[in-house]
This record gives C-alpha cells, sequence and structure tokens, in this order.
C-alpha cells in the first residue's frame, strides 16, 4: 500500500514553523483541499482556488482530508524583494482599502499557466531550484499587478503595526501558537511594555493567562461539545498531547481522558 503523498513547493525565504505570517505570501492549491484560520476567519480551498496572505497576522491551516494527496504552491514576498522590485518598476502605490487578513486576487488565466510553468524548475529530487526564487517571484508579482493595480497598496506598505487594544486581541488570538515577542509586536508594543500592559489588564503573566485560558476552552470543548482532545490540541495552540494532558490534570485534577468519561457517565 503506497503512502499518500503531500507536496509543497515554497518559493522564498524560508518560513517560521510559528503560526505567525511575518511575510506576505501566494497560496495555490493545485491538487487536494485545504482549510485555512486567519483574521478570525475560516477559509476552504479547493483545487485551482489562490489567494494572498497579508503579512503581519496570525494563521493556520491543514488538510481535512488527510488520506487523501495535496499539492500546494507558496511563494514568499518577502520585504527585502519587494523593496527591491518596488525601485526596479517604479510601482505607484494607493492605498489599498481591504483590511482583510486574506486577499482573493481577481481571476486571471495567466495565473494557472504561471503554475504549471515551474514544473520546469525541480531539480531531478523534486525540490524547486531556489536559484530562479526571484525570477518567478517577479514574474508573478507582475502578473498580479497588471490584472489589478491596487494591490500595490497591500504589497509596498512597509508600516509596522501600531498599538492596538492588547486585551480584545489577546482573548481573540490566545489559540494561537506563537512567543510572547510576537505577540508583543503584533499589538504595537515591546516586549517589556506589552508584559507590563498585560499585568495590568490581566492581573497575571502572559505566560500563566495563556496555559490557563486554553486550559479553560479545553475543559468546555470536552464537556460540552463532547470533542476528543486529538480533535483540537493543536488548534488551542498545545504542540504535543502529553504536554496538554499533564497540564489539564494539573489544573482540573482529572485527566482529559477522564472527563470525558464522567460527562458519558452523568449523560446516560
Amino acid at each position: 500500500m503506497s503512502a499518500v503523498k503531500h507536496k509543497t513547493c515554497i518559493i522564498g525565504p524560508e518560513i517560521s514553523a510559528e503560526q505567525f505570517v511575518p511575510e506576505h505570501f501566494f497560496f495555490y492549491l493545485i491538487e487536494g483541499k485545504m482549510n485555512g484560520y486567519c483574521g478570525n476567519k475560516n477559509y476552504n480551498l479547493k483545487p485551482g482556488d489562490y489567494c494572498v496572505g497579508r503579512k503581519n497576522q496570525l494563521a493556520r491551516y491543514n488538510n481535512p482530508a488527510p488520506d487523501e494527496p495535496t499539492e500546494k504552491v507558496i511563494l514568499i514576498f518577502d520585504e527585502k524583494f519587494l523593496k527591491q522590485f518596488k525601485e526596479r518598476h517604479k510601482i505607484n502605490v494607493q492605498k489599498f482599502d481591504s483590511v482583510e487578513s486574506v486577499i482573493w486576487p481577481v481571476k486571471n488565466n495567466l495565473v494557472p499557466e504561471f503554475i504549471h510553468s515551474l514544473s520546469s524548475y525541480y531539480n531531478s529530487e523534486g525540490i524547486f531550484d531556489q536559484a530562479y526564487a526571484d525570477v518567478k517571484r517577479e514574474e508573478l508579482l507582475l502578473i498580479l499587478l497588471q490584472a489589478q493595480p491596487e494591490l500595490a497598496g497591500l504589497f509596498f506598505d512597509f508600516s509596522v503595526p501600531g498599538k492596538i487594544n492588547l486585551e480584545e486581541f489577546m482573548n481573540r488570538n490566545y489559540t494561537f501558537n506563537v512567543s510572547l515577542e510576537r505577540f508583543a509586536y503584533l499589538t504595537g508594543r515591546s516586549l517589556s511594555s506589552f508584559k507590563r500592559d498585560f499585568k495590568t489588564i490581566f492581573n497575571e503573566t502572559p505566560n500563566h493567562w495563556l496555559v490557563q485560558k486554553r486550559l479553560q476552552e479545553a475543559h468546555f470543548l470536552i464537556d460540552k461539545k463532547d470533542k476528543k482532545p486529538s480533535e483540537f490540541y493543536l488548534d488551542l495552540g498545545f504542540e504535543d498531547i502529553s504536554h496538554f494532558s499533564f497540564a489539564f490534570k494539573k489544573l482540573f485534577g482529572v485527566t482529559p481522558t477522564e472527563l470525558g468519561e464522567q460527562r458519558k457517565n452523568i449523560s446516560r
């Protein structure tokens, strides 16, 4: 029985394993299905769908059908590349009106043709030859901007996040598995300012609050929604299920499994 193939082609700089998007990126799904969560919205992609993910966002995606093959292409438009592109092409930048985290460019026949052309740049091991990364990224960016010039206001906005409401942001994004430095940056603060403001608002440290908040949500999902930990522990920001179970029992006095059994006995 052959293994299911999941192929991801990433063109551009190496991206972080965190659920933080530091640079703009273009995503194209060739085969399979993908679910994404970004900007507090869920997105479902099917073959042929493509989008642009805005930088400085928290996001995650998964394959809803892991037993089916998937193939996707991701091109990273990092700030260094974009600044060089803007200077070379003398881009006229206008304000981009949308504040959405995920942008759906206008449909363009050149985009799927571009994706098809990438097959010529794979080496004998099936890996994209990064020597051509800048050339192909420039080609795609020209295609996108020609079809939708207002995207320049998205790609060439090099401002950093401004200071925002920390309480609202954290209550909305506590499930993302990112460092405190990322949370601080996204709320427009230095790390020390973030910790100080956090203590003032929540009266506890960020690390302790994050763990408690995630565990309380886990308790609700098990007790009220009859969910299994394997179904949600990653989405709640836990890296492995054993760490989750240990922390859960430490807080509630029972393991997630024991809580699930108690719920079943009560409902009988």
